[in-house]
């Protein structure tokens, strides 16, 4: 009966949260916000392509001075570059609107810059100019390389391939950092979202003053839990909408938006860090959702409430303010505290486990931390909700919520 109680209260709860406008509204809007962001930026790229191709196609008058004696008239002539007679006469020369850019070299390239004077033509176009007059003294300084290994590293950039090794295995590196890193992500999107949709689901009843009516033929437990399962199968079916138009711009559009192209086989899935990683994001959600419930319980108005989930949420951050020390330094003092207060643990510890500093015995302690609160919690919430069925416009006293005798729950 019980277990039929519970599921009944769970469909009621999804099947009433995903039939709500709102919840569409709310829902749709960030996907939607995305897919008007990857078009935008599809476009403006065709834009800057096709503005790009037309300044490399553009033909300017250059004249040039140069007191190194690198650049030779057969080098300037590759670039339609003449000599100038003298830097006076160039410079009044771009004033007077009769030559588009005049490049000075000096005769100590080590120490004095390059001067480049020229017609304005916006901020991006004039950009051009000093593209052109690297572009020679390059050319110039190649033209002097004998040895073709020089002349090579001269024009491309050497390519480094660093291997590290922890307690004798070739550590993973940032490839074995992003995979448990997606749960924190995870983390933050789904209390962001849901954290509304939380503290509402006790609130609701109180406001229609039907709380009453329900304890009279419901579990009070089996409602909370209910309501605390709905809750995790609203952040489910969000998760993967929001997740949609990554998926398809990265599918369909990923050159076009320019994506990253993602090697999947070359990211490391430790799966001590996966499971971790997963257990502290279920566990982090399941204590911010059974708090946010029990905020809800205890609060008359969302209007009150909203003042105490804006607090819960900033402790969410509070981790990033010592980030530098998670990383560089776990064992301090203050990341040891983040670590096991419960309400920065998921944060923490995820990152900690991202990073690879979490030891196998400390994430299962946070794990247990994480669960125990949640059930405690559940509990709170529960009693909570239980004696402010019958404060409808003011908030609960915990004192006398704990203290008050209730009668003996509908036997489900």
């Amino acid at each position: 009966m019980a277990q039929h109680n519970l599921s009944t209260v769970v469909s009621f709860e999804f099947l009433r949260t995903i039939s709500k406008p709102r919840f569409w509204i709310g829902t749709l809007t960030v996907p939607l916000i995305m897919g008007i962001a990857i078009a935008l930026i599809y476009l403006s790229n065709s834009t800057t392509e096709a503005t790009a191709d037309a300044q490399r196609e553009a033909e300017f008058s250059i004249a040039y001075t140069d007191a190194s004696g690198l650049i030779t008239p057969e080098q300037a002539a590759l670039f339609n570059a003449e000599s100038a007679a003298s830097g006076e006469e160039a410079i009044a020369a771009v004033k007077g609107g009769s030559l588009d850019a005049y490049f000075a070299y000096p005769q100590d390239l080590r120490s004095d810059p390059v001067r480049v004077y020229g017609a304005d033509e916006g901020i991006f176009a004039n950009g051009k100019y000093s593209e052109v007059a690297e572009a020679m003294l390059d050319s110039a300084v190649q033209a002097g390389i004998d040895d073709p290994t020089l002349l090579a590293l001269t024009q491309t950039e050497p390519v480094v391939d660093v291997t590290t090794y922890a307690d004798g295995v070739e550590a993973g590196g940032i490839n074995a950092i992003v995979p448990p890193m997606l749960f924190l992500v995870i983390f933050y999107g789904l209390i962001v979202l849901l954290a509304g949709q939380m503290l509402a689901s006790t609130l609701e009843e109180k406001e229609n003053r039907v709380t009453e009516m329900i304890l009279t033929t419901l579990n009070p437990t089996t409602l909370i839990t209910g309501k605390v399962i709905s809750l995790f199968m609203v952040g489910a079916l969000q998760s993967i909408i929001f997740s949609s138009p990554i998926i398809i711009g990265y599918l369909f559009f990923r050159e076009q938006v320019n994506i990253p192209e993602l090697d999947l086989n070359s990211l490391i899935f430790n799966p001590q860090t996966m499971i971790i990683g997963f257990l502290l994001m279920v566990g982090g959600f399941s204590l911010f959702t059974t708090s946010l419930v029990a905020l809800g319980a205890i609060m008359p108005t969302a209007k009150e409430a909203g003042n105490f989930m804006g607090m819960m949420i900033a402790l969410l951050f509070v981790p990033f303010y010592v980030v530098s020390l998670v990383i560089s330094n776990p064992q301090a003092l203050v990341v040891q505290i983040f670590t096991y207060f419960p309400y920065s643990a998921p944060v923490t510890a995820l990152l900690r486990n991202g990073f690879g500093s979490l030891s196998l015995l400390e994430g299962c302690i946070v794990i247990v931390i994480l669960f125990l609160c949640s059930a405690l919690m559940l509990r709170v919430a529960v009693k909570l909700f239980q004696h402010g069925s019958i404060a409808y416009t003011s908030k609960v006293s915990l004192k006398s919520a704990f203290t008050t005798n209730h009668p003996k729950a509908p036997a489900t």
